[in-house]
C-alpha cells in the first residue's frame, strides 16, 4: 500500500500568482498560526524524547541530529547553537546532514537517496549505545534518515524522530517518534514552510529543555554561555552583579573574563566574600 504524504498534498490555496503581496503574506501567516497548536498536542511525546536525551547525556552520551535538505540544515543549526549558548563542547550535540557541510549552502539533494550513507556518517562520529540519534525528515520517508535510524536501532542505540506525516517509515524506526502533521503547505510540497517551522520549534524545545535538565541554566539565566563578544560580556557582567549583589562593574568584569563563565565567576566571588 502506498504511503500517502500529507506534506505533498495540494495547497488549500489556488492561483497564488494572482494574489496581492498582502494576501500572500496574510495567508502564509494564517497557515503558520496553526503550527504551535499541533506542537502542543505532541508535547507528551517530545517530553519523553527529552527525558531520554537528558538521561543519556548525564550518563556520558551524546545527541545526534541527522537529516537531509531543510530538515538536515535545521538540525545542524540547533546543534551549532548549543556550545555558544550553554558552553558545552561542540561534540555533545552533533548535527549531520546528507551531503555534508557543502549541503548547508548548496542543494545536494541526491545525497538523501542513499539508505546506507546516513549510518556511515554516524559511524564516523563513533556513535554508540550511550547516545541518542534523532532523525529529522518532513516527509518521514527520506532514505538517508530511514537507513540511519534502522541501523542505529539494530545497534542498540536509542532513536527518535521529528516528522510531519503520520505512520511514516522514519517513525517506524524511532523509539520516540514525534509526529507533527501540519498539513499541506501554502506552496504545494514546500516543506521548508510549515513543516520546517514546526521542526525548528521542536528542536528549540528539545535542546533548551535538555540543557536546563542537565544543569546548564540557573533561574532563567544562561550561566554557562560562551563570553565571545562585547554584547555577551556585558550581559554576563550584569548577571554576575545581579547574582552576587556586586555593584562594581569592573570587578565583575574582571572575574567573568578570568573564569570564563557566569557560573564560575559567581562561585569564585562568593568564595572570596
Amino acid at each position: 500500500m502506498e504511503f500517502i504524504k500529507v506534506t505533498e498534498q495540494p495547497s488549500l490555496y489556488r492561483h497564488l500568482e494572482k494574489m496581492t503581496t498582502e494576501d500572500v503574506l496574510t495567508n502564509i501567516n494564517t497557515e503558520d498560526k496553526t503550527v504551535p497548536y499541533i506542537i502542543e498536542r505532541a508535547i507528551p511525546g517530545i517530553a519523553a524524547l527529552v527525558n531520554v536525551v537528558k538521561e543519556k547525556i548525564l550518563a556520558g552520551g551524546k545527541l545526534f541530529y541527522i537529516g537531509a535538505g531543510t530538515s538536515g540544515r535545521l538540525g545542524v543549526l540547533d546543534a551549532s547553537e548549543c556550545p555558544p549558548t550553554y558552553g558545552v563542547l561542540p561534540d555533545l550535540v552533533v548535527g549531520i546532514m546528507a551531503g555534508g557541510d557543502a549541503a548547508l549552502r548548496y542543494g545536494i539533494e541526491n545525497a538523501e537517496d542513499d539508505e546506507e550513507l546516513g549510518w556511515a556518517d554516524l559511524q564516523a562520529y563513533r556513535v554508540s549505545s550511550k547516545d541518542v540519534v534523532i532523525g529529522i525528515a518532513a516527509s518521514g520517508t527520506t532514505p538517508y534518515v530511514v537507513g540511519a535510524l534502522r541501523n542505529a536501532r539494530q545497534s542498540g542505540i536509542t532513536t527518535g524522530c521529528i516528522v510531519c506525516n503520520e505512520g511514516s517509515p522514519v517513525a517506524q524506526h524511532a523509539d520516540y517518534p514525534v509526529e507533527l502533521v501540519v498539513g499541506p503547505e501554502f506552496v504545494t510540497g514546500s516543506t521548508r514552510m510549515k513543516s520546517g517551522t514546526a521542526q525548528k520549534l521542536v528542536l528549540n524545545m528539545i535542546s533548551t529543555a535538555t540543557m536546563i535538565g542537565i544543569g546548564l541554566v540557573e533561574d532563567n539565566q544562561m550561566v554557562n554561555m560562551q563570553i565571545s563578544n562585547n554584547k555577551l560580556v556585558d550581559r554576563g557582567i550584569k548577571m554576575v552583579m545581579k547574582q552576587t549583589g556586586l555593584s562594581d562593574y569592573k570587578v565583575a568584569k574582571s572575574a567573568l573574563l578570568q573564569y570564563g563563565s557566569v557560573k564560575l565567576a559567581v562561585r569564585a566571588l562568593e568564595q572570596r566574600s
